[in-house]
Order: structure tokens, then C-alpha cells, then sequence
């Protein structure tokens, strides 16, 4: 072993002084300015690059922000504005659409502007339909226009016929129904 730590942090010092001296500066100390460099104020040349400047009283881009408004703005630069506004329908439907509502139709899906709703029943798919135009609007107040253009309501699924995992094709037997 050449050294211990020690005296390898005392020969790179003594190597980083020497160096300093060569250059004609003091080790550890810097310039005032640096003029003799050709910039500057002193030298009416520009400011160094390399200094902060402060932003001063008046708002700017390096203010701190509010959360909102920096997620709003990734989004727009993102191009998640539709995503994100199909995510307010979905999770905020009770409230925009009423509670009462929201315990008989849930939305399954917005594609192109067209909502699907589906009601618990069909008494409830013929009410949506009455109120489909207020719901439109109430949905464009909260979300936005253009989110939602259009509602297609759709009442309960018929029941399947089609008991157990094999099925066969056809009619099947006719002794059930003549």
C-alpha cells in the first residue's frame, strides 16, 4: 500500500496549490469579478450566464403554482383532457346526474360523444329518456361541452336462455313451448 487516506488527501492539496501558484491565483480564494476575462458588468460586457437572477416582485414561471394549475397544464400539453373528462363523468355521475338518479341508471360507456346508460328498468330507461335534455345540460355545466353530446339509454338486459356450459344450437327440444 502506497499511503493511507491521509496522506493521499495532503499529496492531492499540495498537487491543487502548487497548480494554483502556477496560475498566479491564491488556492481557495476567487476573483472578485471577472473582468479579465472579457465580461461582466465592470467590462460592459454581459452578465455571467452562470448567476441567478431573481425573479423580483410581479408573478413568473418559477413562482411556486398551484397544484391544480400544473396538472391542468401537463394535461392540455399531454393531450388528456378527453380521458380526464370521461373520468369526471364516470366518477362524479351521482352528482351530476342526482342521487335518485345515480340508484337506477349507471353510465357504461362514452365513445364519440354518445354516452350508453343503463337503467334497472325499463320504467326508469323511458324516464331517462324524458330527461335526457336536462341531463345533457346539467352534464356540460359541470364537465364541459362537447364531453357529452349525445345520451343512448338502454333498459335491463333480457335474461340469457342459455343455461349451463354446453348449449346446444337451435331451437332446442320444442316440448316447452309447443
Amino acid at each position: 500500500m502506497e499511503g493511507s487516506g491521509r496522506d493521499l488527501a495532503r499529496a492531492a492539496l499540495e498537487a491543487a496549490r502548487q497548480k494554483a501558484s502556477t496560475r498566479g491565483h491564491e488556492p481557495g480564494v476567487r476573483r472578485a469579478n471577472f473582468t479579465a476575462r472579457g465580461g461582466g458588468a465592470a467590462g460592459g460586457q454581459r452578465q455571467n450566464p452562470r448567476r441567478r437572477r431573481w425573479s423580483g416582485a410581479g408573478a413568473d414561471q418559477r413562482d411556486p403554482q398551484p397544484f391544480g394549475r400544473i396538472v391542468s397544464r401537463l394535461a392540455v400539453e399531454r393531450g388528456w383532457n378527453s380521458r380526464l373528462a370521461t373520468g369526471q363523468v364516470f366518477g362524479q355521475w351521482a352528482r351530476l346526474v342526482g342521487e335518485e338518479v345515480a340508484e337506477h341508471a349507471q353510465p357504461i360507456a362514452l365513445r364519440d360523444g354518445e354516452l350508453t346508460v343503463q337503467a334497472t328498468s325499463t320504467a326508469w330507461a323511458t324516464q331517462l329518456r324524458l330527461l335526457q335534455g336536462q341531463l345533457l345540460v346539467k352534464i356540460a355545466g359541470v364537465v364541459g361541452n362537447g364531453v357529452v353530446k349525445r345520451m343512448r339509454i338502454q333498459g335491463p338486459a333480457a335474461p340469457s336462455w342459455r343455461k349451463g356450459p354446453r348449449h346446444v344450437s337451435g331451437r332446442g327440444p320444442r316440448d316447452t313451448y309447443g
